[in-house]
């Protein structure tokens, strides 16, 4: 973990650092493992398109690839209502696990599975209901990790502890990255296109250890555990619970169409970079593969390494000015971006990824307290969950396929600019409408609910 995170865990109380370094780590293994598993089918696009949808046409083959690629995205709201009710009912722990083993199981599979050649119609229909479970679960992943990690943390640290899970994500996107080119490196093509892809995939098995450490061996988050009492002193009290759904749609749909808002421009930007990049640089502008990779390689990582420092800038400030500033700069920066991406050598390709990168980092970074902090305890898990997965479903799983469709009709390399830029602009419009919440402890209810309740007194809450 980089030094200003663990320089700030260091400075906590010991059973605190412990606990919350505990917290982070698991959180953070379980989170990377998740998107190396999820992201490996990505990095797999061009060989899965030939073995699973073969066509005469190139072009045809690997669109029908991204798109059972997006496909998993339709499950990812779902995924969220699923596993938000599950953490906000019975705890983000159990829901952590579960969406875990969800991932492993269906991922590993995909090392077994027969190609189209082998079983005809039924392969790419057994791939597309994997790609569906992995859905399902990493609409309830990410938004689990960061609820569990965040709500162990001080109040003046949860930018920076939020900064861990986003760290973990890319950690796991490189590590299948690695993985894909270490057997590619290694092995013929013939024994790669044979049988070598499908390791990766068989690796998967080993994430379920993670989720079986989290479940025996980690607490619940103290916040949960909060609401447990003062759900307890509800039903007491005869105050009926609703559903977290339809409380979040009841009283609180602003703050989810401000986090749907507001992550459009992290879904576009972060899956153009981390899926679509590769095949953009060398199916469609030619450049060469091992040289594409390592440029996205270095890319990512600069990402990694800026999302800290993003997060720890927006807890000394606040989230808002972060995310504002970091919008314009995608309006103004991304054209040239791609201007500089179709030049040819590895220079100016270099330049422009780690500017989209560096940008991406700083807005990505405060997004996680952002999300958790928009909503109270008890739908906390559900409001993060659906908000994010709404985005993810609906544009960010389908930019691969939505980029070589511009691409394809517009007949120009530079087409995906303009939409990444009008999220930016759709942003912007959401988070006009954001008031930054208090840098206090993260209660169980907002302030209005706990002014309204007999809980506290009037004094406790001023």
């Amino acid at each position: 973990m980089p030094v200003i995170v663990a320089k700030h865990i260091q400075s906590m109380p010991r059973k605190q650092s412990s606990t919350i370094k505990k917290v982070i780590l698991a959180g953070m293994a379980g989170n990377a493992l998740e998107w190396y598993d999820f992201t490996l089918y990505g990095h797999l696009a061009v060989i899965l398109s030939r073995l699973y949808f073969p066509s005469a046409d190139a072009y045809v083959s690997l669109l029908a690839s991204f798109s059972v690629f997006a496909a998993g995205f339709i499950m990812r709201p779902l995924g969220g209502l699923v596993f938000g009710y599950i953490g906000d009912k019975f705890g983000r722990k159990s829901a952590l696990v579960a969406s875990i083993l969800t991932m492993a199981i269906p991922t590993g599979v995909i090392g077994l599975l027969p190609t189209y050649a082998q079983i005809g119609i039924m392969a790419p229909i057994f791939l597309t209901v994997i790609r569906l479970l992995q859905g399902l679960s990493l609409g309830g992943g990410f938004s689990g990790s960061i609820t569990y990690i965040i709500e162990h943390a001080p109040p003046k640290y949860r930018g920076l502890a939020g900064s861990a899970p986003l760290a973990s994500m890319t950690i796991g996107i490189l590590l299948g990255l690695a993985v894909v080119q270490g057997l590619t490196l290694s092995l013929s093509e013939p024994a790669f296109e044979s049988y070598g892809w499908r390791i990766g995939f068989l690796l998967s098995f080993v994430v379920g250890i993670v989720g079986f450490y989290i479940k025996h061996f980690l607490e619940e988050s103290p916040d949960y555990t909060d609401l447990q009492e003062q759900k307890r002193l509800d039903l007491e009290s005869g105050q009926p619970t609703q559903s977290p759904f339809k409380e979040i749609v009841k009283n609180h749909s602003r703050s989810a169409l401000i986090a749907i808002g507001t992550y459009l421009t992290v879904t576009v930007p972060f899956y153009t970079i981390t899926i679509f990049m590769n095949t953009f640089m060398t199916k469609i502008l030619h450049h060469d593969p091992q040289q594409s990779v390592i440029i996205n390689a270095i890319s990512v990582t600069w990402m990694t390494l800026l999302f800290p420092l993003g997060a720890w800038i927006s807890d000394k400030t606040s989230r808002k000015i972060v995310v504002v500033w970091s919008a314009v700069a995608f309006i103004c920066l991304t054209y040239p971006v791609f201007w500089m991406l179709s030049q040819p050598g590895w220079m100016y390709p270099l330049m422009g990824q780690m500017v989209f990168a560096t940008i991406l980092g700083f807005y990505l970074s405060p997004i996680p307290a952002f999300l958790v902090e928009l909503f109270p305890v008890k739908v906390r898990f559900t409001g993060v969950a659906i908000s994010y997965n709404i985005s993810a479903a609906i544009f960010g799983g389908t930019t691969p396929a939505v980029a070589m469709f511009l691409i394809k009709v517009t007949e120009s390399n530079v087409s995906l600019a303009y939409y990444i830029m009008f999220f930016a602009v759709v942003s912007l419009a959401s988070i006009a409408f954001y008031k930054e919440p208090s840098k206090k402890k993260l209660s169980g209810m907002h302030l209005h609910d706990l002014v309204h309740s007999d809980v506290l007194d009037k004094k406790d809450v001023a």
